[in-house]
């Protein structure tokens, strides 16, 4: 059965004439009514249109560019097939792994879009509402603060992730980031350490502060000190992270630190490339530890002893619970949290 007309469609750039194109345009075109264009513009013709028809259709669109209008169309369901992914400075290679876990929860039955903050900023309520006008079918929070969600007020579903003690009460998905921390205090100390230095993230977000407030606590319970020297903060980029490494050596020398905490990969990239460069034996003069094990850590000159953060799990599982909310169906467990795990490998121990 052919049924339900299609919205109306905008021309792509460059269109003939630069006409609007409209399903009526294409039904004119292939000799069928405005709802087989509906069902073969909107993937819903199996066994509902004839292959001929279907082709005659599919030309057509070819031919006078016509485009579903996308925002026509989630005016007339009340939402769209969006899903916003809000994450404050994608510049981290771990959330590749993030959205490949959250595409692969939604499948195709939903559009991806991004919005992201600059670095070492926390996500924007009012820019956020501005996208709230193309009526996503739902929200996904990377590290927000309170006074984000506070703010925002989203009608539909959302769900948070990576937001340690952010936003109790609602569907989310955490990583155990504090016990990863304090594995790898747990591990410098056995090797015999008792200066280290800390690299952290300018973000400010709570995962940061989690996991260096983790590592700290049981640093010091353990013995070790981080003597003000070794306290750094810098943006996530190889870059910035070797130039600070540079310029904080020669103090670290004289302040006996033997070992640093990096609280992302990318930053313990900086400093084992700087190293590298100054001459700094790793791990006998400097060794070197990160958090959220990428793929290169596991190749890197020497390998990256690493907190394994299971990205793609954090963003399929988040993927998951959202798509559960837009379907009405009740959470079993509406905020998890995923176990990580202290890969131990040469920058660390020979």
């Amino acid at each position: 059965m052919e049924s339900d007309d299609a919205p109306a469609a905008t021309p792509r750039p460059g269109a003939r004439g630069h006409r609007r194109v409209t399903a009526a345009l294409v039904a004119e075109r292939a000799g069928v009514s405005t709802a087989t264009v509906s069902l073969v513009a909107n993937g819903k013709s199996a066994g509902r249109v004839s292959a001929a028809n279907e082709e005659r259709v599919l030309t057509a669109i070819r031919e006078l560019g016509y485009v579903v209008d996308g925002i026509g169309s989630s005016l007339s369901r009340g939402v769209s097939s969006t899903v916003i992914l809000v994450a404050p400075d994608i510049s981290n290679p771990f959330f590749a792994r993030v959205i490949a876990g959250v595409r692969s929860a939604l499948g195709g039955d939903y559009q991806l879009l991004l919005s992201v903050t600059d670095a070492g900023q926390f996500p924007s309520a009012l820019e956020t509402r501005k996208l709230l006008s193309l009526r996503p079918a739902g929200l996904l929070v990377d590290a927000p603060d309170e006074a984000f969600l506070e703010e925002l007020s989203a009608p539909g579903p959302v769900v948070l992730l990576d937001a340690p003690g952010v936003g109790t009460g609602r569907a989310g998905v955490d990583l155990d980031v504090a016990g990863g921390a304090r594995a790898l205090a747990a591990h410098l100390a056995g090797l015999g350490h008792r200066r280290i230095a800390y690299v952290d993230g300018i973000t400010g977000t709570a995962t940061f502060a989690v996991r260096r407030s983790a590592f700290l606590e049981e640093a010091l319970a353990r013995g070790l000190e981080v003597p003000p020297a070794g306290q750094l903060a810098t943006t996530i980029d190889v870059g910035v992270a070797a130039s600070h490494f540079a310029a904080s050596w020669p103090a670290w020398q004289r302040a006996g630190i033997t070992a640093v905490v990096c609280a992302t990969d990318t930053h313990a990239y900086g400093i084992l490339q700087e190293a590298r460069v100054a001459g700094v034996r790793v791990p006998g003069d400097l060794a070197v530890a990160g958090f959220d094990d990428l793929p290169y850590s596991q190749t890197s000159n020497p390998a990256l002893t690493s907190v394994h953060l299971p990205a793609e799990e954090l963003g399929r599982h988040a993927g998951e619970q959202l798509r559960g909310l837009m379907d009405g169906r009740p959470l079993e467990e509406p905020r998890l949290t995923l176990a990580t795990s202290l890969m131990v490998r040469g920058s660390t121990a020979s």
